[in-house]
């Protein structure tokens, strides 16, 4: 999982990798957009008895930003969910573990650890050549629908599919190229709230994306049969609570889940309102553009702060069914291109970051500001005011192309048109993940106490020549599960989702993500972000419940993610018993029940899940 155990069998560790890479051209690595692992290649000698007419090869698995990176793995795709069931019932029979893998589109190590050598008895398992089928299972005359898929489907592929049927989701995640049986393994997120005086329609929820599931289908063991079988399981049927957040532990072939009528959207920016403004302590300034008061107002934010500058890109959208005459319409999703492909020159100062100009981090947090502002709302002033370092990357030619592009302030479209921004050609940048529970009045508290730890904490490292942050803290707000959006009688929320509510506190009703992102590899980032953890950690236990973001950083020591014993064995767990009910010890026993010989467990899954 760490740097400490990843050479072992000849294994390529991330900073070995990090570090090759910035030598031979930091930049050009870390925009590389969706580059596949190493090409496959056929072997020569397969594991013995592998199912027949599998497709099966070789493959180097890397991760979103490059920081898990193994040897050459066996990894196979198999065509059916009846195939899916021959490989991992060969595996029962020859001691080998099966790990699902789909667009490698996170952060944690829930499919491999870092360094797995070649000689690992695992296989990896391909959703997403296959598995991808759609359908629409059928209409509901509340204007709710329940769409089909399969597990290596794209979340993009997913929302374009329910769109063009008139259906849509209340949030979900920026990045498109997530596969739909990854996203509901973590509990993937968007950010959104009930405005105030906000009902939402049959269909249309503010958790997860497994909270939308009405029924899934999983590889689990049959006793009986003694073998591996499929298994449908309906939301109020036992065990579907455990396996719509799974965290890897099991293997979904398809799930159903059900959307409400589509909603136009409406998408603005705001880049001129002061952090200590949108982030002041509650009650500091009356009538402050403040996060929990646009919340109120629309109930769908994003703040994302540069490193090092003093006002954030603010994201609000509201539903809007008719376009208003100052939005520019939209018709596809990824609409900020300046963020999609950064500019040649910014690209360079990346790149000089990678190869070892850290203290650079001040000027690229205000490079990406200034890139921000000037293509949102095309005002160049603070550029031209600018020293000579930020207009020699943001140069007249890199205006004029963002110029070119339109400006991108307010927007309006279908919402899987506003709700996905972030392509596979953005920056690769690690991060680290929480979920603050507290109630929507204290909104406001959480958000200063993390900005004003983070903006003191960013200049003490800075004050001693550490710049640990490159990138930006994101903020979003989401409401917590609430299984009845499903439209399931009896259904129950997902037991290891980041956001299922505390049965003994109903006036929690909030999360607050926090993730604060760097370019991998850089000096001092994780102890900045065990300073973070650590601080969040100790938040007032009556007005807040720290869990962590399951596809990001968590557990940090001073050298590495996913490594503090005491997060990962005693906090984790803690934070999921909050409140009594069923939970963490519940979810646990199902799935070693499901998978009592452990073929689809990994050894870090084995540490976490205890």
């Amino acid at each position: 999982m760490t740097d400490g155990p990843s050479n072992r069998g000849g294994g390529l560790s991330r900073r070995r990798l990090l570090a090759s890479s910035a030598l031979a051209g930091g930049a050009g690595w870390l925009l590389r957009g969706l580059a596949g692992p190493d090409s496959a290649h056929a072997a020569s000698a397969p594991p013995p008895g592998f199912p027949a007419g599998i497709d099966l090869h070789q493959r180097v698995y890397e991760n979103w930003v490059g920081e898990i990176r193994t040897d050459e793995l066996w990894t196979c795709a198999p065509r059916s969910p009846q195939e899916v069931l021959d490989v991992v019932n060969w595996a029962h029979g020859a001691g080998w573990t099966v790990r699902a893998q789909g667009r490698r589109h996170g952060w944690s190590p829930l499919t491999v650890a870092d360094g797995t050598p070649a000689a690992a008895r695992v296989v990896l398992l391909d959703t997403t050549a296959h598995l991808t089928s759609m359908s629409l299972e059928q209409r509901s005359g509340d204007g709710s629908a329940a769409v089909r898929v399969q597990a290596g489907a794209s979340l993009e592929a997913l929302l374009a599919f329910a769109g063009a049927g008139g259906h849509g989701v209340t949030a979900a995640p920026a990045p498109g190229d997530l596969s739909v049986g990854g996203a509901l393994a973590v509990g993937a997120h968007g950010t959104a709230l009930p405005a105030a005086g906000e009902n939402p329609s049959p269909g249309h929820g503010y958790g997860s994306l497994s909270n939308l599931v009405t029924e899934l289908t999983a590889v689990v063991w049959d006793t009986g049969a003694g073998r591996y079988v499929l298994r449908t399981v309906g939301r109020a049927e036992p065990d579907c609570d455990a396996l719509l957040t799974h965290l890897g532990r099991s293997l979904v072939t398809e799930a159903v889940l059900r959307v409400g009528t589509d909603h136009n959207l409406r998408c603005q920016s705001f880049v001129d309102i002061p952090a200590t403004e949108l982030f002041a302590a509650p009650g500091a300034a009356a009538g402050a553009r403040t996060l929990a008061g646009f919340v109120d107002r629309t109930g769908r934010v994003e703040a994302i702060w540069f490193a090092f500058t003093d006002r954030p890109w603010l994201k609000v959208w509201s539903i809007a069914p008719n376009r208003p005459p100052v939005s520019r319409a939209v018709d596809g999703p990824y609409n900020y291109p300046f963020s999609d492909s950064l500019p040649e020159p910014v690209a360079r100062l990346a790149g000089d970051l990678v190869s070892g100009a850290w203290a650079s981090a001040p000027l690229f947090g205000k490079v990406q500001y200034l890139l921000a502002k000037v293509a949102l709302t095309g005002d160049i002033t603070d550029v031209l005011l600018s020293g000579t370092l930020v207009r020699d990357v943001l140069t007249a030619d890199v205006l004029t192309h963002l110029l070119a592009g339109g400006l991108r302030s307010d927007l309006w479209g279908a919402s899987r048109n506003l709700l996905q921004y972030i392509r596979p050609t953005t920056l690769r940048e690690t991060a680290n993940g929480y979920a603050v529970l507290t109630r929507r009045a204290d909104l406001q508290w959480v958000v200063s106490r993390f900005a004003d730890y983070y903006r003191t904490l960013l200049a003490e490292y800075a004050a001693r020549g550490e710049y640990p942050v490159n990138g930006q803290v994101e903020i979003r707000v989401t409401g917590l599960e609430n299984p009845s959006v499903c439209g399931v009688p009896g259904a129950r929320p997902p037991l290891l989702s980041a956001v299922r509510p505390r049965p003994d506190r109903p006036d929690v009703d909030t999360a607050v993500w926090i993730d604060v992102l760097s370019l991998p590899a850089t000096p001092g980032l994780d102890r900045f972000y065990r300073d973070i953890e650590q601080f969040l950690l100790t938040l007032d236990g009556e007005r807040a419940t720290v869990r962590v973001e399951w596809s990001k950083g968590w557990a940090y020591t001073g050298t590495a993610a996913w490594s503090d014993p005491d997060v990962l064995t005693r906090h984790i767990p803690d934070s999921q018993r909050a409140g009594g009910g069923p939970g963490w010890d519940e979810a646990v026993a199902t799935l070693d029940r499901l998978d009592p010989h452990r073929v689809l467990s990994s050894p870090f899954l084995d540490t976490l899940l205890r």
